[in-house]
């Protein structure tokens, strides 16, 4: 019953491909432990590479089912984020505001949460587990979703909104983690890409389905309905995790099997062979400045977070300029100014189905011809970094001189079909860099763009009333023009970069 670990190598000693050689910038304390488990017969670890304890060994079945519920909440989450934004006018009227930055604040106030839950999220899960984070979450997102829905004051509703956002953020930070866990490096693409189709439009896939019914729902029903939709998918969802999600991460199921056999054997010497052997309060301070030490001291992270950060602040500068030009412009209600957001939501649907026939197709036959690397990911970003302002030049300056509506809804579909691409690739090479610590990875990379994401976009309708959507817009496009040399150097340079002692990060 004791570990096999001595006829294994460690997860995280080994580079994040199978056939790499070089080291990554992965925790190199934990991989002493992992060297010393090779030696050491008190280590626990599964029982071969076909225990059925282990994730990676379950049916298909049982994996694609979890993959598609933590789909389903992270779409849930989606229609809490943008589901609010076309219904912001009547919020605003029934709690009598007129003020535009405070309305902007409202649309921005839910993402500021996620550029601080993935702070505390992502290292509990590495502590705890996957699993009862989620659960915990859950439950105080659905509560928090109905005290929305009875707020009697604008301040109340924003507190309520920002502690909705900080629960939010869950599925989001540990999907990543939750594919890692799950799947062989061969099948994480594809499971990436099921998982994104939750949130089409939310975290960088926010999609049109949520301003729809919001818009719509909204001005037929009441903007209070709009939580309460999102307040019964929550309760059947949540409902639907306590049952079928289990743990996945392998450093707290192996922590519980040494506990177990501990009992079973009275050898007290018997650890998890990911026990760094460190005091409880050091681990727990060690996972919850991981995060931040990978965002400031990781260049890989660093680099990918600034340069999804700009694609999802501009993502969120445009959720918050399509009421007002669609309505003031064009003369869309409520209802129509949602459908507005379906150019943003059908660029996403292409960018998914076009990294998935990448990675299914392209992906295998360049594997088939020499070891795998993460950067293989990477080609798709440097063509979403070219879409990115193309798309944004189109959009402001058909809106800006009035050219028919769906002129400029293309070009919210070409920038949506950017972000994607970039977005999808990033979020496979940090799950396949960073291994046992992809969410760590993935939670540095959504506080950066969470933040800049909340707080930018409070300054976009004065952007617009300074330089007029054309030049806004084109301004923003400069900038995303020079951020496209950033996916290029990632591609030439990253292997070097993960195999360089300089840049590697003890975490």
């Amino acid at each position: 019953m004791r570990s096999s670990a001595g006829e294994r190598e460690s997860e995280v000693e080994k580079a994040p491909s199978s056939e790499m050689t070089s080291t990554t910038e992965a925790n190199e304390s934990t991989t002493m432990a992992s060297e010393k488990a090779t030696d050491e017969p008190d280590m626990v670890d599964w029982d071969g590479d076909d225990d059925p304890h282990n994730p990676q060994n379950w049916s298909l079945t049982r994996k694609w089912c979890l993959v598609g519920l933590v789909s389903a909440v992270t779409f849930n989450i989606s229609m809490a984020s943008t589901v609010t934004a076309p219904a912001v006018p009547l919020i605003m009227a029934g709690f009598n505001q007129t003020n535009a930055e405070l309305q902007s604040f409202v649309v921005s106030i839910y993402i500021l949460g996620f550029a601080f839950g993935p702070l505390v999220v992502a290292p509990l899960s590495e502590l705890y587990g996957r699993s009862p984070i989620l659960h915990v979450t859950n439950i105080v997102f659905l509560i928090f979703n109905i005290a929305c829905a009875v707020s009697t004051n604008l301040a109340m509703f924003t507190v309520f909104r920002l502690i909705v956002g900080l629960m939010a953020c869950t599925p989001v930070t540990l999907g990543g983690g939750f594919i890692y866990d799950l799947m062989p490096a061969e099948h994480r693409a594809r499971a990436l890409m099921i998982w994104t189709m939750g949130p089409l439009m939310r975290d960088l896939t926010d999609n049109g389905i949520g301003p729809v019914v919001g818009g719509y729902l909204a001005e037929g029903a009441g903007w209070q309905w709009v939580f309460w939709l999102v307040t019964i998918l929550s309760a059947i969802l949540t409902t639907a995790c306590f049952i079928f999600v289990r743990e996945t991460y392998a450093p707290v199921l192996l922590t519980r099997k040494a506990a177990t056999l501990r009992k079973q054997t009275d050898n007290p010497a018997l650890r998890s062979k990911y026990d760094s052997q460190t005091s409880t309060l050091d681990t727990f301070l060690r996972a919850i400045v991981r995060p931040t030490k990978m965002l400031l001291f990781a260049p890989i992270v660093t680099l990918l977070a600034l340069y999804i950060a700009m694609n999802y602040t501009y993502l969120y500068l445009l959720f918050t300029s399509f009421t007002y030009i669609f309505m003031s412009t064009y003369g869309f209600n409520e209802g129509e100014a949602g459908l507005a957001y379906l150019g943003v939501g059908v660029g996403f649907i292409l960018g998914l189905l076009c990294t998935g026939f990448y990675s299914d197709k392209y992906l295998k036959q360049v594997r088939s011809t020499r070891p795998a690397v993460p950067e293989d990911h990477l080609p798709p970003t440097v063509v979403g970094a070219v879409l990115v302002p193309v798309g944004l030049f189109i959009y402001g300056w058909t809106a800006q001189y009035a050219v028919h509506w769906i002129v400029p809804i293309v070009g919210t579909g070409i920038f949506g079909f950017g972000v994607l691409l970039g977005f999808m690739p990033v979020q496979v090479y940090l799950v396949e860099t960073y291994t046992i610590f992809a969410a760590s990875a993935i939670a540095s990379n959504t506080v950066v763009r969470s933040l800049l994401g909340a707080v930018l976009p409070l300054v976009s309708q004065r952007l617009y009333d300074d330089l007029g959507y054309g030049w806004g817009n084109s301004l923003l496009g400069f900038i995303a023009v020079a951020f496209i040399p950033a996916p290029v150097f990632l591609l030439k340079y990253g292997a070097a970069i993960r195999s360089n002692p300089k840049f590697q990060v003890r975490l």
